[in-house]
């Protein structure tokens, strides 16, 4: 079966959507049978995802009910998508409501998982009832943080929300923490840097995603940089990631 994997941060402009969308990519490019949900109802993955069909349903279609079915080709044959829109804020009400609300997404993509080799969701930047059903559903977290003050203070939060989460999702794995953002000319960004690997260690990608004018423009064109510029440093390095992503997991 599949793995599932959920890009964490509950703050905003750390390169989570794009480091979803372009690590599912990147590892449909490596032949893999990649399957990306949209969590976040900003639906920003969906938009640089290149889906063919006009008219969709969406994740919050599929959690409300189990006969339908919202998984997309791509413009890449070993990617697909299932998508979201605002649609998905009702549901952070409508699963108060419901008995154990943790596993509604669980259930929803259980029988999706023997169909993919990865599915890598796309979360909210906030740690709500979605997240959680984000991590509850998955075998483990990639977190991005950009390299600035603070980082290592939300990354913190986001470690002892999963650490609360094992206890419902005993599986739950950190697969790696993911420097973006990455501008060698700071200075700042070296002692982030530092910071980071010498408290999490090995927890921490050696890869990292630089500060790139290829991959800030592809989500405007609506799709992933290896269909914008496969020559950037930004594809370059995200292809970098998957490979070393794959080989954290065997």
């Amino acid at each position: 079966m599949g793995k599932v994997i959920s890009v964490i941060n509950q703050k905003g402009g750390v390169g989570k959507t794009t480091t979803a969308v372009n690590l599912a990519a990147s590892l449909s490019v490596l032949e893999k049978k990649v399957l990306l949900i949209d969590m976040d109802p900003q639906g920003n993955a969906t938009s640089m995802s290149s889906i063919k069909e006009e008219n969709f349903h969406t994740i919050y279609d599929m959690m409300a009910d189990p006969q339908i079915s919202a998984v997309y080709s791509t413009k890449m044959p070993f990617l697909k998508v299932i998508p979201c829109n605002s649609d998905l804020t009702g549901a952070e009400i409508e699963l108060l409501e419901v008995e154990n609300r943790e596993f509604v997404l669980k259930e929803t993509i259980s029988k999706l998982k023997d169909k993919f080799d990865f599915i890598i969701i796309d979360s909210p930047p906030t740690l709500n009832i979605l997240t959680v059903n984000n991590m509850v559903a998955s075998d483990g977290i990639i977190i991005p943080i950009q390299c600035e003050y603070f980082a290592l203070e939300g990354l913190s939060r986001i470690v002892k929300t999963q650490k609360s989460i094992k206890n419902i999702n005993p599986d739950l794995e950190i697969y790696g923490i993911l420097l973006t953002m990455y501008d060698k000319r700071v200075k700042l960004t070296y002692e982030v840097e530092n910071d980071v690997r010498e408290y999490f260690k090995d927890l921490v990608f050696q890869t990292v995603i630089p500060r790139n004018v290829k991959l800030s423009e592809s989500p405007s064109f609506g799709m992933p940089i290896l269909l914008y510029d496969v020559a950037s440093i930004g594809a370059k390095k995200y292809i970098e990631l998957a490979e070393e992503f794959l080989s954290r997991i065997k």
